[in-house]
């Protein structure tokens, strides 16, 4: 017979206190650290724990006794119940300084680095509708949320179209209003789904791996002014019988009629079993099968499985950080480390000698040598595709050159050991290091400073009314520095 688990203890009038790194609110009782998710400090609330371990726990709130003068009301409708956009209730200046404090904290704490300057992170000018791209997902199993299913309400319609539900990988909740994006991202979902229900389309069962209906993305680009000069809307069936694909037409020739806006409508066929596209042909159905984004006098052409920041202002903040970090006067050798679709590469190309971009995925460096040629560029860039710690070897920067500065903009894990000692081993005057994590950032800062000094710090705020932060990170060689 099983052992009855003890029920966890319910926690009274207990004041939050702070924020953690992974935007969840913190207290500490007794010496023991308490996750809460959705509230702010200055909060006076009981806590019911969910989780207890040795040196921490998690809680959700269960009543508010007080609510901190520094909450403000959150703009969204599905507010703490999507599972985005959790810092809505902070205003958009605390956001900030949390953010700050989580980029220095991680150095200092996990790095065990300190920096000669450290400047105040870039916020947002747009804390809503800044996302350049958003998905859906359909699922035949709606996301009801713990006072629907406790009403007395019947759900006779489970279909649903909108964001998945962390920790229930088959469910969706059912979005109706999404801030993300401009307003076209509302009316199309919203359009869509109507249309589905109206003609009894299947929406997809991820357990049974059935169902037409499996996802939507939309992207958008904008002219140098800001306003929005390009929609992209990918929809992904799956089909598998010839009735189905009549049903998938019919619902791509409805949504050229009902969005003259679409510039470039699009398709894919998925029947595996994940939602992944990047082995799939995308079919184009009306328009043109891409977008272009604009940054400076530059043009960057965008695919359904282009990589582009979704924040394109901030991307813009982003790129002139790192090129105004680079130091760079026309002779430079630069390179580019997971250049991604050369973005970077192509920004700061006119102000370097020549940019060396590799990345790993070879279809974003085919984009990349597009973009090069799409802007004149050819004989100023190259690019490789590849492991990053396969290509950057001693041999490569042999037959290349040894750069100058390199850039670097790894993903969130942060770059493997052996790229860092050949980073090290290259030697370059400057380090340029962008980076989505300020945690695993650190971890590789740490292996650096034995041969450079951490010049600057400066975070950008990518993501408003989440926790996320991008930091843009200056090195340069204490042979230099020291002189």
């Amino acid at each position: 017979m099983s052992r009855k688990k003890k029920p966890l203890p319910l926690l009274e009038r207990v004041e939050i206190t702070g924020v953690a790194a992974e935007g969840k609110a913190i207290v500490k009782i007794d010496g023991l650290v308490v996750f809460v998710p959705y509230a702010v400090p200055g909060d006076v609330v009981d806590l019911q724990l969910t989780r207890k371990k040795h040196s921490y726990a998690e809680a959700e709130v269960v009543k508010v006794h007080q609510y901190s003068p520094k909450r403000t009301a959150p703009a969204c409708p599905h507010f703490g119940v999507c599972g985005g956009c959790k810092w809505q209730m902070l205003p958009y200046e605390e956001q900030l300084r949390y953010k700050q404090q989580q980029v220095e904290d991680s150095l200092r704490r996990i790095g065990h680095v300190e920096a000669r300057e450290w400047l105040p992170i870039l916020g947002s000018r747009n804390t809503t509708e800044y996302r350049n791209k958003l998905e859906f997902g359909f699922s035949n199993k709606k996301w009801l949320t713990r006072e629907q299913i406790e009403s007395d309400e019947r759900f006779d319609v489970m279909d649903a179209l909108g964001f998945h539900i962390a920790g229930a990988f088959d469910k969706i909740l059912d979005i109706t209003c999404c801030k993300l994006m401009d307003d076209v991202n509302n009316r199309i979902r919203n359009g869509i789904r109507e249309y589905a229900l109206q003609h009894g389309l299947e929406f997809y069962d991820i357990r049974q791996q059935t169902g037409l209906l499996r996802n939507i993305m939309l992207r958008t680009a904008h002219d140098k002014s800001g306003r929005r000069d390009g929609l992209m809307l990918l929809i992904q069936f799956c089909i598998r019988t010839a009735e189905e694909l009549k049903q998938a037409e019919a619902v791509l020739e409805w949504t050229r009629q009902t969005f003259p806006e679409i510039t470039s409508l699009l398709w894919v066929n998925n029947t595996k079993c994940n939602d992944t596209i990047t082995d799939l042909e995308v079919h184009c159905h009306s328009g043109e099968p891409f977008i272009y984004e604009m940054m400076e006098e530059l043009r960057f052409k965008v695919g359904p499985k282009s990589f582009y920041q979704t924040n394109t202002e901030q991307a813009y903040e982003l790129y002139k950080v790192a090129r105004n970090f680079a130091g760079l006067t026309g002779d430079e050798l630069v390179y580019d480390l997971y250049t991604g679709t050369g973005t970077i590469a192509n920004f700061v190309a006119k102000q370097a000698r020549r940019v060396v971009g590799i990345e790993y995925v070879p279809e974003a460096i085919e984009d990349a040598k597009e973009n090069a040629r799409l802007n004149g560029l050819e004989d100023k860039t190259l690019f490789f595709a590849g492991d990053m710690k396969d290509i950057l070897t001693d041999t490569f920067i042999a037959e290349y050159g040894r750069p100058d500065v390199i850039i670097t903009d790894p993903p969130r894990a942060g770059m493997h050991p052996d790229v860092v000692r050949t980073i090290l081993n290259a030697a370059p005057r400057r380090i340029v290091y962008v980076s989505c994590n300020p945690a695993t950032q650190a971890r590789d800062l740490e292996m650096m400073v034995s041969d450079y000094h951490i010049e600057k710090v400066q975070p950008v705020d990518m993501f408003p009314h989440t926790h996320h932060v991008e930091n843009v990170v200056l090195l340069k060689a204490k042979e230099d520095t020291d002189a």
